[in-house]
């Protein structure tokens, strides 16, 4: 019997939508090149970082700004008085891992700062690989690494005093762990261990960049989804082990709230962390309509090619959708802007009349439209998704993500580069929707590791 031949919408896609279980997508064939991939950028990325490290030895972006506290941490050590004199709004542990890589090294505050940072990106993606192989789902793992390496702004995290390394480090070998342990069907003294490590690591992340918080209720929604699987006789020893692992998350999230306490910094609560800037706890309900965008932009260039598996009255759908809120977007422009390379990119059509509200408006229509895509796929293969976990996490994790945005009061802005860290999230997402590496995929990929190198190296030239 001869086989039927792909639809002219499988042809152009080179790809089936999901199931990376499927025999067309060859997982085997698929999970070697997300390895050998993850290697390349590896070595690549850290090669470009060493450079930069060792040729550009003055203050870029926000590394003044860090020095502050991690001069503190690695001069007068860490206690309660250095913890609550913190300036900086993000937690105090990333900087304390860098005054510790400071005082053992003994050399350039500046280069072993940034130094702390190259090896905390180094762990991660090595934790990851070897984390991976003991994993239900290695290709979603070395996906998630894979989407974090090219991310437009992960060399600028990798080479200058930033902590999304850190606390990317923590956050994401942590999910892992406790994904891995937790959503088991058997359950062991050993994964209850592991449980326990893993929510320990989440809540360091916590500790790291408060926005890490969403870690842990994307756990709760997790584990109850699981539960629900369980045995009744599994199901009281479960709940045990997720409460405990949960716990161990919240021990280090409620000590900073002792010391600070509150979950901002005082030195950001009182202003003295940026003349211009305030942040604090509060309301602020237009926040996470930005953080929406500025997701879904970045889940553009990794899952754009799902168009073309839509019916055409899905595709007809997610054009109205798109068609009115670009025109909304286009009106908001002004606001929906934050700073960041796609702010730059509009400001060059500046001079045209009208052409900045018109640029924008056309990103947003093409972004509405690849979401309306999305939501299409995930509510098609909905009970596919839901068997695999780390989907599941990735996508509630998105989720409290955006609607922790709410409590974040004062007027700082929505940074692009807050978007990395949930990176690894969106390359689990995106390469569960799209499994294979089509030509196309990989002309993105590229072109966005070259982004990201151009935007680290535009300081070493005055940029």
């Amino acid at each position: 019997m001869v086989p039927p031949h792909p639809s002219k919408a499988e042809a152009l896609s080179g790809s089936e939508p999901i199931s990376l279980n499927s025999a067309a997508v060859a997982p085997s064939v698929v999970g070697k090149r997300y390895l050998q991939s993850v290697v390349v950028l590896l070595i690549l990325n850290s090669i470009s970082a060493l450079l930069f490290v060792s040729l550009v030895n003055h203050p870029v972006f926000d590394d003044l700004n860090n020095l502050r506290d991690v001069h503190r941490y690695a001069t007068q050590g860490v206690s309660v008085g250095t913890i609550r004199n913190h300036v900086n709004p993000t937690g105090p542990t990333s900087f304390i891992l860098m005054a510790g890589a400071i005082r053992m090294l003994g050399g350039s505050e500046l280069r072993d700062a940034r130094l702390a940072v190259l090896l905390s990106w180094l762990l991660l993606s090595v934790g990851l690989l070897i984390g991976a192989r003991y994993s239900s789902f290695p290709q979603l793992w070395n996906a998630a690494m894979l989407v974090t390496l090219i991310f437009p702004h992960t060399l600028t995290a990798t080479a200058t005093v930033l902590t999304e390394g850190p606390a990317m480090l923590f956050a994401v070998l942590g999910a892992l762990v406790w994904v891995e342990s937790v959503t088991r069907s058997t359950i062991t003294q050993r994964l209850v261990l592991l449980s326990v490590i893993g929510g320990m690591s989440m809540g360091v992340a916590v500790t790291c960049r408060q926005y890490y918080l969403a870690l842990v209720p994307a756990a709760v929604m997790v584990a109850l989804h699981r539960r629900r699987e369980r045995s009744a006789d599994q199901k009281s020893i479960s709940s045990a082990k997720v409460i405990l692992s949960l716990t161990a998350a919240l021990v280090p999230v409620l000590l900073l709230i002792l010391i600070w306490k509150g979950l901002s910094s005082p030195g950001m609560a009182s202003g003295a962390s940026y003349s211009a800037w305030k942040s604090k706890v509060g309301l602020n309900f237009f926040r996470p309509v930005v953080a929406t965008f500025y997701t879904a932009l970045y889940l553009v260039p990794l899952t754009l090619p799902g168009v073309l598996h839509l019916r055409l009255v899905q595709r007809r759908q997610a054009f109205l959708f798109a068609v009115l809120g670009g025109t909304g977007a286009a009106l908001l422009s002004s606001s929906l802007l934050q700073p960041g390379p796609l702010r730059s990119v509009i400001q060059l059509v500046k001079q045209m009349p009208t052409g900045e509200s018109i640029f924008f408006g056309l990103v947003a229509a093409v972004t509405i439209y690849n979401s309306v895509i999305l939501g299409h796929l995930l509510w098609d293969k909905r009970n596919e998704v839901r068997q695999r976990p780390p989907v599941v996490f990735a996508l509630l994790m998105l989720l409290f993500f955006i609607v922790e945005q709410v409590g974040v009061g004062g007027n700082i802005p929505f940074y692009e580069l807050y978007v990395l860290q949930v990176a690894p999230f969106l390359g689990i997402i995106a390469f569960d929707l799209q499994p294979r590496f089509t030509s196309l995929r990989l002309i993105t990929l590229v072109v966005l590791s070259l982004i990201s190198h151009a935007l680290l190296w535009r300081y070493a030239f005055g940029g």
